[in-house]
């Protein structure tokens, strides 16, 4: 068993890194090279700015390269009681944002020649509970009467042509969500950026950053510095320089996944019929999806963890079999080729944040609906860099810091021991 994801194993390695150290000066300092700094990179220098990204490790090697490959439109939060805190206006032109990143990447990978299997495939939201279900009733016809009627009810009637489970209690059909390689995607956004005339300098974490005059920050690393006019902080959970203000505000959960061995179609065609991207509706969620070459990835929460490294990986990755074959009985002699973690940046309200701070511009905290979000925020924060702050979607949203949160999450178990309650008795 591989402990590494699946997606950067199986994706040739980002080939056009710049050479050298990073020197100079440039338009735009972008730091951080996944979804969100490599889409806006792209748009700026598509606009002709002189771009500079700049990557602590590898090029989508983070939270871009390590997610379950979904891109799904919809909230992670209940559409009803989104209605009821910002009002009908703006939940939905919340939830047209989402709608809009899943366009965006489709556009992206279409205009930029990007290989990496996208495909329009569906999510489907399975009820873990009957009650659950009840729910799901009542949040689809909202959806469907007020923002989005590519909804429909999966009736527990209509449930085994969509899973071949017993476990769930009926669902939800989103029609506009998609899934692709994200190794493939990463590389070729970054590729794109080469192309289009930025550099990407890997290996080369933000270690200072120096305000020089209004805007102007110069950003040194281990092996250069970088004179900018803009920064764009693109840069999720990083550990990595000088982004303290940030860490307060954004807590790293762990996400955990899992990769079998390549199966065969007739078992697919049983357990998955329609290839959706599939989640359940526990706190502790659960999640799956084909791969390219006939794999189910299973991914999920498994423990509500800060931590990802083999010994963690591999804990949370046994939680995460043991669930698999939960649903799929039919899978517990199947060997498990590919098990690995990544860090979810949590914002408070699982609501992103993106605007200007200090002269900084940012964008992050997508909270686990980052694939198409980030790509779409990439390119709105190279409009907001460019004057235009009223595109962005998030604009006038605080972001007060995380009592008692100094950037360690110690209070992550007992918030895990509360949402594990949660789905004893909810």
């Amino acid at each position: 068993m591989k402990m590494m994801p699946y997606w950067l194993d199986t994706a040739a390695p980002f080939a056009s890194a710049a050479s050298g150290a990073p020197n100079g000066t440039a338009d735009v300092a972008v730091v951080g090279a996944g979804f969100t700094g490599l889409s806006a990179a792209l748009a700026l220098a598509k606009k002709g700015a002189k771009v500079v990204v700049l990557e602590a490790d590898r090029v989508a090697g983070a939270a871009s390269g390590r997610n379950g490959g979904m891109c799904n439109n919809g909230f992670a939060q209940d559409y009803g009681g989104m209605v009821e805190t910002f009002g009908l206006e703006r939940a939905n032109a919340f939830y047209r944002a989402f709608d809009a990143g899943v366009d965006k990447v489709e556009s992206i990978v279409a205009e930029e020649g990007i290989d990496c299997q996208f495909g329009r495939v569906g999510k489907l939201k399975v009820a873990a509970k009957p009650e659950h279900y009840e729910k799901i009733i009542r949040s689809q016809e909202l959806l469907a009467r007020n923002v989005d009627p590519e909804t429909r009810l999966v009736t527990p009637a209509e449930l085994p042509s969509e899973i071949g489970s017993d476990r769930f209690y009926g669902g939800m059909l989103y029609e506009k969500s998609a899934n692709m390689h994200m190794g493939m995607y990463g590389q070729g956004l970054a590729e794109a950026v080469v192309r289009r005339g930025g550099r990407v300098y890997e290996h080369n974490p933000l270690v200072k950053m120096r305000r020089v005059s209004g805007a102007s920050h110069e950003l040194s690393t281990p092996h250069g510095t970088v004179k900018a006019n803009q920064v764009l902080l693109a840069t999720g959970t990083s550990a990595y320089g000088p982004l303290g203000w940030f860490r307060r505000r954004i807590v790293p959960v762990g996400a955990y996944l899992i990769a079998t061995e390549p199966l065969p179609v007739d078992l697919l065609d049983r357990l998955t019929p329609r290839r959706r991207n599939t989640v359940d509706t526990r706190n502790f969620v659960s999640y799956f999806r084909t791969t390219p070459d006939n794999r189910i990835l299973f991914g999920g929460r498994a423990r509500f963890s800060s931590r990802s490294d083999p010994a963690a990986d591999a804990k949370s990755g046994a939680i995460l079999r043991r669930s698999m074959i939960e649903f799929f009985p039919e899978l517990a002699d199947v060997r498990i080729d590919y098990c690995w973690g990544g860090m979810v940046d949590m914002t408070r309200d699982r609501l992103p944040r993106a605007g200007e701070r200090d002269g900084l511009f940012y964008s992050m905290g997508y909270s686990g609906h980052g694939t198409h979000m980030a790509t779409y925020m990439g390119a709105i924060m190279a409009e907001v860099l460019d004057g235009k702050a009223g595109l962005n979607p998030w604009r006038d949203f605080d972001w007060p810091a995380i009592p008692g949160h100094f950037g360690k999450p110690w209070f992550l178990p007992f918030v895990g021991a509360y949402y594990r309650y949660k789905d004893l008795v909810g």
